[in-house]
């Protein structure tokens, strides 16, 4: 392991708003975010997979009565969003270390007011469909942990990843879908404040349109 990296890790052990193995309250959150951690009864919002954390600390810059949890297994990844956000003091910041599926074990049914899943992996191969962020079996989990009317976005570059959501959807009892398939000229763009993700600024260098949707489960 690189110098750096262990760096990270050091810094990462020492961080209040990183939540990790190892920490006490890493097996105590499941419904008490906001008694142990946040402490100011503002709504939750998850990033799920959300690497840097840029679109967490985006977020959370435009929006400071609600709290956000950025959640990824990317330790030295998360470090980033980490420090960006004890720095400017967002005290209504979090970071998780944790596998997505495991959420549930983290969240408490209907704990959490929007999710969002940035640039997730595609997983274009079959075998790997039960993998994607949008699988029936993830949306299920959602569904659980999400309050009345809340929010999941997905933003993507990958058209394939798109349409079978969209596809998946279809057979889901939800409401309100609103969906682009080129973000950056739709009158939607106005919901993204011009925040970014690392990956989304590669894409778009690369002329890749960008992906978005959003819905809220019957």
């Amino acid at each position: 392991m690189s110098r750096k990296k262990l760096e990270r890790f050091a810094q990462n052990d020492e961080a209040p708003n990183m939540i990790q193995p190892g920490k006490e309250l890493f097996t105590q959150m499941k419904g008490n975010w906001d008694a142990l951690y946040f402490q100011n009864g503002q709504p939750i919002v998850l990033e799920l997979g959300c690497g840097r954390g840029e679109y967490t600390v985006g977020l959370a810059s435009v929006y400071p009565h609600k709290n956000f949890i950025g959640i990824d297994i990317k330790g030295a990844r998360m470090w980033r969003g980490s420090q960006t956000a004890l720095q400017e003091n967002m005290h209504h910041v979090a970071f998780l270390r944790t596998k997505i599926q495991n959420l549930d074990v983290f969240f408490a049914e209907k704990e959490v007011s929007e999710i969002w899943i940035t640039f997730p992996d595609p997983r274009p191969r079959d075998r790997d469909e039960k993998r994607r962020l949008t699988h029936p079996r993830f949306l299920e989990m959602y569904r659980k942990l999400l309050k009345e009317d809340g929010l999941v976005h997905l933003k993507t570059d990958n058209s394939g990843l798109f349409d079978y959501t969209l596809e998946v959807l279809q057979s889901q009892k939800i409401k309100n879908l609103i969906f682009t398939h080129d973000l950056y000229q739709s009158e939607l763009n106005n919901l993204h404040f011009g925040i970014k993700t690392n990956y989304e600024s590669i894409f778009t260098e690369q002329g890749f349109a960008i992906k978005y949707l959003q819905f809220s489960f019957l």
